[in-house]
């Protein structure tokens, strides 16, 4: 399916949506669309935000950012989360925020189809008292233990290297969490950097099977400024140039300008 239709038909306003890749195989093309398509009062899901939710925030199609760490990597502030958060531009922003385990394991327990996952996680935080955190007591040893509800987006959007042509994907490199996050999802879309007759199975290879996805779209260079291994390489020097556009609301409007008009993705 191509990527501006299958955005249009699974992400609806007010959604659920998680745009998971942990350092590479980030899913930039489909967070990019989603913002020229103006899609509004999301809440967005990922453990890392990085500059694909920095990008959708400024854009204004975020109501909620639910997460485990907020920056932009080797550089400092996402100035867009920032200024969203502390001045409520261009809307206001709520925020959960979980620790890195605590987001893995609620992912595991949505994959799973359990109602929430247990951890010893949290112990000597705040976190607890910001984000919703409960406790339970194990019944077998009385030790008290932390408890966090499972994640269930409404969408789940993913890069990955190949997808055959009966909808089968397959993903290598630093897998993360997109499987679990492509399971615990109602509707899961990937797009991909080449499509194949067969999949080969890689080294460290994770293969999710068609049943699981809604829609796959080729879309090469889909993980742009971020990098697909075996494809393409990262994108260091927009990383950097990403900290001054996002300072000011000018520049990053005038980056928005470019991308809405549809001047290449400006990654």
């Amino acid at each position: 399916m191509p990527l501006e239709e299958a955005i249009g038909s699974l992400l609806n306003d007010g959604d659920s949506v998680a745009f998971e890749g942990f350092t590479h195989l980030i899913p930039f093309a489909a967070g990019q669309e989603a913002i020229r398509q103006g899609k509004k009062d999301l809440e967005l899901v990922r453990m890392t935000p990085d500059l694909i939710y920095d990008q959708m925030i400024g854009a204004g199609c975020a109501r909620r950012l639910v997460f485990s760490y907020g920056g932009n990597p080797g550089v400092g502030s996402l100035h867009r989360l920032r200024d969203a958060v502390e001045n409520q531009w261009p809307a206001p922003l709520e925020l959960e925020e979980h620790s890195h385990a605590g987001m893995v394991n609620r992912y595991i327990a949505g994959a799973s189809g359990l109602p929430f996952a247990v951890l010893r996680g949290y112990a000597g935080t705040d976190l607890p008292d910001h984000s919703e955190v409960g406790e339970v007591t194990c019944p077998f040893t009385g030790e008290v233990l932390s408890a966090v509800p499972a994640l269930r987006p409404d969408l789940t959007v993913i890069h990955a290297q190949q997808a055959d042509r009966q909808g089968n994907v397959q993903l290598w490199g630093i897998p993360g969490v997109q499987k679990e996050a492509v399971l615990s999802a109602a509707r899961s879309l990937v797009t991909v950097e080449e499509i194949v007759d067969e999949l080969t199975l890689q080294p460290g290879g994770v293969i999710i099977p068609s049943w699981e996805i809604d829609a796959v779209s080729h879309v090469p260079n889909g993980a742009q400024p971020s990098y697909t291994h075996g494809y393409t390489t990262r994108d260091n020097d927009f990383y950097r140039e990403w900290d001054e556009i996002s300072r000011s609301r000018e520049a990053f409007g005038e980056w928005l300008d470019r991308l809405t008009a549809g001047e290449g993705d400006e990654s």
